[in-house]
């Protein structure tokens, strides 16, 4: 594989990552806060089950992935298509490790010594879990938190004003 090769597809693995919080945040915002809340209603409930039906979305966005790389590896080479199913991939594996790890703490760990980045996601996620509703949340992505979450207190008291 020449330079070149490797360096393009190293940029489309970073772009399809990239776009995956898009696809993630339109999903959680439209479909798991929409059409699917059946599933994802088990997310926003306390429980102290380990397996919950939001894992289904785990499940059905691993899918992409998995025909992406076996397709561009055993029907055909190209690297690019592989380069997006492991982008794909990449996100997926952070999700677990940000979303169920981290934060849910689904395996009992958290940083030490914790970014203002990290701090600031894991105070918008808990604020999106605020509410066990469908309805009126915010704070639908995984990577990217405005910078409103920097402070966990003064989001919630933000967050409050907006709905009175």
């Amino acid at each position: 594989m020449s330079a070149l090769l490797i360096i393009i597809c190293s940029i489309v693995t970073i772009a399809a990552f990239l776009f995956m919080e898009g696809v993630a945040w339109f999903s959680h915002k439209y479909i798991m806060h929409g059409i699917l809340w059946s599933w994802h209603k088990s997310h926003h409930t306390v429980h102290n089950h380990a397996f919950e039906r939001n894992d289904l979305f785990a499940v059905v966005f691993s899918v992409p992935s998995i025909l992406l790389i076996y397709y561009s590896t055993v029907y055909t080479y190209n690297p690019f298509i592989t380069s997006i199913g492991i982008g794909i991939f990449c996100y997926g594996a952070f999700y677990v490790a940000f979303h169920d790890i981290v934060v849910h703490q689904r395996i009992k760990w958290r940083p030490y010594k914790r970014s203002s980045y990290l701090n600031r996601m894991i105070n918008a996620h808990y604020i999106h879990h605020s509410k066990h509703t469908k309805e009126n949340c915010e704070a639908f992505g995984f990577l990217y938190a405005p910078p409103k979450y920097e402070n966990k207190k003064l989001a919630l008291k933000q967050e409050r004003q907006q709905t009175q």
